[in-house]
């Protein structure tokens, strides 16, 4: 699969003319994939909730997603405001809570 366009700054990727704050790019490689992991096991999770019309489900799964987009850097303080400590902790943080 080929890598999305960035913009010349590296803070974003293009996808179908679409601009999305991209993953920081100092999170650990091993750290990155399990962050991802676990972002695509919450988004199943939502989906599962919603086919079950499970609210309390669903909006369990959607905190999940959004604690892992939050430490891969995608939402949040922007990774590019933090200091290498701050970004270190957020991502460390997301996995502790999220594994």
């Amino acid at each position: 699969m080929a890598e999305p366009e960035r913009t010349p700054d590296g803070r974003f990727v293009v996808v179908d003319g679409r601009r999305w704050r991209a993953t920081d790019p100092d999170i650990p490689e091993d750290a990155a994939a399990r962050l991802r992991s676990l972002l695509m096991r919450a988004r199943r999770d939502v989906g599962a909730a919603r086919r079950g019309r499970d609210v309390d489900a669903e909006r369990e799964a959607r905190s999940r997603v959004h604690a892992a987009k939050i430490a891969l850097g995608e939402r949040g303080t922007p990774w590019w405001d933090q200091d290498a400590e701050q970004r270190r902790q957020r991502w460390q943080h997301g996995l502790d809570v999220l594994d």
